[in-house]
């Protein structure tokens, strides 16, 4: 069994080696369960065959040392040198491949069950949804928010709440279902959603914005036009460039997709019917973010959870708290 959790162990470095190298792509909610799987297997060989196992071997040697000095003390030797205690000790000792398996199934499965039912944390790599989150924000998702899913399958099992226009979204992007994304829901099934000279439309109603100053945007180090945007009753910033038009024709090259057929694409942007189960989702850094714009709608299946707490920024405390 030792030779057999080495080769387990070093099976998942060089997984996870490769995955940290670039070689290929990791899931880890896969790897978690596995894991979680794994060393269940070992807790319950430990739980019924090699504890016993090992406590019924303590007992054999207390007892033959007990009849040992029952024969000894028969012979008037009352006195017998020998103490079997640390002896005891080292047979009830549990090996190193237990203990770094069955030792540690508690720990996984509590990991297992918080990330894939109640809460995930994420980092956020990219500036597409600055001003309402920066690079580097350590963010919470709520699991259960949008109805429990079966993990690694991502099956929903249990209906919750639904999802709502303005609702900052982790998902997995469509055309790289192993790379997670975080948006804003700009469209719901059903909706018409236009964004055409850089102004948002939901059912031929202009989404209200207001201008809220400049914006310093410290990664490109300039200042940039910041507004207040209302999608139904939620309220967020958002930074919209009127220099930069990253739809306009000579720029804007859409990629092919589920549905495409849904959208129509003219000098001034585009126009979707967002078709049953799926998404329409936009960066609050309209001119520099990559989303349904371009890349088109989010099925169901493919939600992680609803965003709603920066818990940590090593760079600027002050970013910890809950964000709309």
């Amino acid at each position: 069994m030792s030779a057999l959790t080495g080769l387990l162990y070093a099976a998942l470095l060089a997984y996870l080696g490769g995955w940290y190298t670039g070689y290929w792509n990791g899931n880890f909610s896969l790897l978690l369960f596995i894991l979680t799987v794994v060393t269940l297997g070992y807790w319950l060989a430990e739980r019924f065959h090699f504890q016993p196992a090992r406590a019924a071997a303590a007992s054999q040697l207390v007892a033959s040392d007990l009849q040992r000095r029952e024969k000894l003390a028969a012979q008037g030797i009352s006195r017998v040198d020998g103490d079997i205690e640390g002896a005891r000790q080292q047979i009830l000792q549990q090996p190193w491949w237990l203990d770094w398996t069955a030792g540690l199934f508690p720990v996984i499965l509590a990991v297992f069950f918080l990330r894939s039912f109640l809460v995930e944390p994420f980092k956020i790599p990219s500036g597409s949804m600055v001003p309402t989150l920066l690079v580097g924000d350590l963010i919470l998702v709520n699991k259960f928010h949008y109805g429990v899913r079966l993990p690694v399958l991502n099956k929903k099992i249990i209906e919750n709440n639904p999802v709502q226009r303005g609702d900052v979204m982790v998902f997995r992007y469509p055309q790289n279902p192993s790379q997670d994304y975080i948006k804003r829901v700009a469209g719901i099934p059903g909706d018409e959603v236009t964004y055409a000279n850089q102004r948002l439309y939901i059912n031929g109603q202009l989404a209200a914005v207001q201008p809220q100053g400049n914006y310093y945007d410290e990664d490109a180090m300039s200042y940039r036009p910041r507004f207040l945007e209302k999608l139904g009753e939620k309220e967020h910033q958002i930074l919209v460039n009127p220099q930069i038009n990253p739809l306009a024709p000579q720029f804007f090259h859409p990629d092919e997709f589920p549905f495409k057929e849904n959208c129509r694409y003219n000098v001034d942007g585009l126009s979707c019917k967002v078709p049953a189960g799926h998404y329409f989702m936009l960066g609050d850094n309209r001119d520099n973010s990559r989303d349904s714009r371009f890349w088109g709608f989010v099925p169901d299946e493919n939600i992680v959870g609803k965003a709603f707490f920066v818990w940590m920024n090593f760079g600027n405390l002050k970013r910890i708290g809950s964000f709309n």
